[in-house]
């Protein structure tokens, strides 16, 4: 059984990002060439540091319609794009091949992680409003 959700923090998408961008930030960025400060170094520290912070933003505008949707989306598109970095960082520079193998395999999982939390929220929200809905256009059987 799952423990209930009461924090962004308690969301495992959240956990694994936040790990991995700790991890691109302490074992692989101080590794790149000075030559890529700018460009790959740069890219990869804002597209891995990006997911856990959308998703904590997120979360506190979850009762907003499409305020979580828009974040869940754009935190996925981050994870994306790590993936490419991380790939690039192996493939042009050979460093740390199997942490980025690794990491690359959490970034995809958790942009699926990401993709199935904005389909149940979709879900939720859809189903709440429809609840709402009929709520509000209940019979109340007075005949006034």
């Amino acid at each position: 059984m799952s423990k209930p959700i009461r924090s962004f923090k308690d969301l495992e998408v959240y956990q694994n990002t936040y790990k991995a961008s700790i991890l691109v930030a302490k074992r692989i960025l101080p590794k790149l060439p000075e030559s890529e400060k700018f460009d790959l170094r740069d890219q990869l520290s804002r597209s891995t540091k990006a997911p856990p912070r959308l998703i904590a933003e997120g979360y506190a505008k979850k009762h907003q319609r499409l305020g979580f949707q828009k974040y869940i989306d754009d935190a996925m598109a981050e994870c994306n794009e790590s993936q490419v970095g991380l790939e690039q960082v192996k493939d042009i520079y050979g460093i740390e091949i199997e942490l980025c193998n690794e990491l690359i395999d959490l970034y995809d999982k958790s942009a699926r992680q990401l993709y199935r939390l904005a389909e149940a929220w979709d879900s939720f929200k859809n189903r709440r409003r429809k609840s709402s809905d009929d709520n509000n256009h209940t019979d109340t059987g007075s005949d006034t």
